[in-house]
């Protein structure tokens, strides 16, 4: 039986034996030599150096250029004694740099070569910023009407071989489209998948994208974001922006190593889907007036918990729109700046430089603000410095991931804050989720059993007081069905649901006897809290949302 290269895993063996091979050749002819050795396929390179040399010249000579170092070019050559080589070296001399000179192999060249495919000739207007003309974006948006629409617009841009730009401004027009908040690439053995997430789950966008399609769709995300092209065995995170309709929509990049290539994924932050008010978080009227009141306390600390993607931050955002005022100073610390703000100074965490949540926070205090945002509290120095200034005359935001509102009293606990300043400090904790809503256009009735009819019944004479119950009266049930405009999902958008646990007299005097959230469950129930389950049933009960999409976010429903 012949062993053949085309065998499924034998042309993979056979290709890096060659390639291992062709990096112990350079070793060697660097120890000869007397230069230093680099592997191409995982040394960093400053993509602006590239352009110093023509890729005409680069593959002429044999070399390429790294990285330039103030008054120092980073060349890489496969032999600086080939006469071809020695001209360009010769060239880069007369610009008046040193040359730092290092031994490749070819093989490792050919990769970078490669880069000037899609580099162009422009990078200053390639790096960071995707624009998107007007015209385009009117044909764009016509286009991209549906997952299957934007499916087929790529299917005829790769069939066309249209240049790897214009396929990445399709699939990034077609989550603006359709209102999706993340977009995965993700490699397999033999192609790529495209999936789309919208509100919270994932939709298949293209599947059979070509590895050779990709790589170059990979290097051109790359490059926008600012990360090393050649590094291939280490995470990376950058962000770059994109340019429709004279609105600038921020793009955060993250690329994962995975065992078929890299995995990518783009966090789209359109600033549309931010720049609510209270009123566009549909909140019920109790819980509105409830947070209402809370905000116009000068002093004190609002926390807002769940899990990731629950919608704290949205929410946190609502609250500084709705507090920003030309009187008050509003200073924000996250990780990282999701969306900008008019009117707010924001800053970001930045470790490396010894900019903590902990030592941030420190140095915004002194600078005097009425209203600070705390990203996120993940440890006791970040929450002493938060709570001490909501005790001082500040009005703090922040979030805690906890799964319910009870639940952040003992975590903060845990952390180590001292029970004397957590019930002074804090006024109001939020636990929230986000539930899909029905598509208005094609939300069906439901019939429902006698027994539902019971639980519901139940359930709505269990409410607390400060719950109108005659607003559920005349309840309607609704099913999704899925139409052309929802996409044939049955739901469009997404609410908030919400527990909000205000800290008082009461809860303070708990927290004191160091008790858990249990206790303090049992404690309250005469200040009426409504638990995000329940406030998910009563989603149901206005026709918003469904059983099905309030069970996947909280659990089986347990009625009274």
């Amino acid at each position: 039986m012949s062993l053949s290269p085309s065998k499924p895993g034998l042309e993979d063996k056979l290709a890096k034996i060659q390639r291992d091979a062709e990096e112990r050749d350079a070793k060697q002819r660097a120890v000869k030599l007397g230069y230093s050795y680099i592997d191409l396929k995982t040394a960093p390179v400053q993509i602006d150096s590239l352009k110093i040399l023509s890729k005409k010249e680069a593959e002429e000579g044999k070399c390429a250029v790294l990285a330039l170092k103030r008054d120092t070019i980073v060349v890489v050559v496969y032999d600086p004694a080939l006469p071809s080589t020695k001209n360009v070296l010769d060239v880069l001399h007369k610009k008046e740099k040193n040359l730092e000179i290092k031994i490749g192999s070819l093989a490792g060249l050919k990769h970078i070569w490669n880069f000037y495919e899609f580099i162009g000739e422009d990078l200053s207007a390639i790096a960071g910023k995707v624009e998107i003309d007007e015209g385009r974006i009117a044909s764009l948006k016509e286009a991209l009407k549906s997952l299957a629409s934007a499916k087929e617009a790529i299917e005829n841009a790769i069939k066309a071989k249209v240049a790897t730009g214009q396929i990445l401004e399709i699939v990034l027009a077609s989550a603006l489209a359709l209102k999706g908040s993340d977009i995965h690439f993700e490699p397999a053995k033999d192609d790529v998948k495209i999936r789309l997430r919208i509100d919270g789950l994932l939709h298949d966008l293209y599947t059979g994208l070509s590895l050779p399609d990709y790589f170059f769709i990979l290097s051109r995300v790359k490059l926008l974001a600012s990360m090393k092209l050649n590094i291939h065995a280490a995470a990376q995170d950058g962000r770059f922006s994109v340019t429709m309709g004279g609105k600038s929509i921020e793009i955060r990049a993250s690329a994962l190593p995975s065992e078929y290539g890299e995995t990518v994924v783009l966090r789209v932050l359109d600033p549309d889907t931010i720049m609510l008010t209270l009123q566009d978080l549909g909140l019920n009227d109790e819980d509105l007036a409830i947070i209402k009141e809370e905000l116009a306390r000068p002093n004190g600390m609002i926390l807002n918990t769940g899990p990731t993607g629950s919608g704290k931050t949205t929410t946190l955002y609502a609250f500084l729109v709705s507090v920003n005022e030309p009187e008050s100073k509003i200073i924000t610390l996250e990780d990282p700046i999701e969306y900008h703000l008019p009117g707010i100074e924001q800053t970001q965490v930045n470790a490396e430089a010894g900019y903590t949540f902990a030592s941030g926070l420190r140095s915004i205090v002194r600078q005097d603000p009425d209203i600070i945002l705390i990203g996120e509290i993940r440890d006791l120095e970040t929450a002493d410095i938060a709570l001490n200034a909501a005790l001082t005359g500040h009005l703090v935001f922040s979030t805690l991931h906890t799964n319910d509102s009870f639940g952040a009293i003992p975590r903060l606990v845990d952390l180590g804050v001292k029970t004397a300043i957590l019930g002074p400090a804090l006024n109001l904790i939020i636990a929230q989720r986000l539930v899909r809503s029905l598509c208005k256009k094609c939300k069906a009735p439901l019939m429902i059993n006698d027994n539902l009819k019971n639980n519901i019944q139940k359930f709505i004479e269990s409410l607390p007081a400060r719950v109108p119950r005659e607003r559920y009266k005349d309840y309607v049930i609704y099913n999704q069905k899925g139409c052309s405009v929802c996409n044939g999902i049955g739901y469009k958008g997404r609410t908030a649901v919400v527990e909000l646990l205000r800290v008082d007299e009461e809860v303070n005097r708990l927290i004191s006897k160091d008790i858990s959230d249990v206790d303090i469950k049992k404690a309250v129930k005469a200040q009426g809290v409504v638990t995000v389950q329940q406030a998910g049933i009563l989603r149901i009960l206005q026709g918003v949302t469904t059983f099905e999409e309030v069970e996947r976010i909280t659990g089986p429903i347990k009625w009274p």
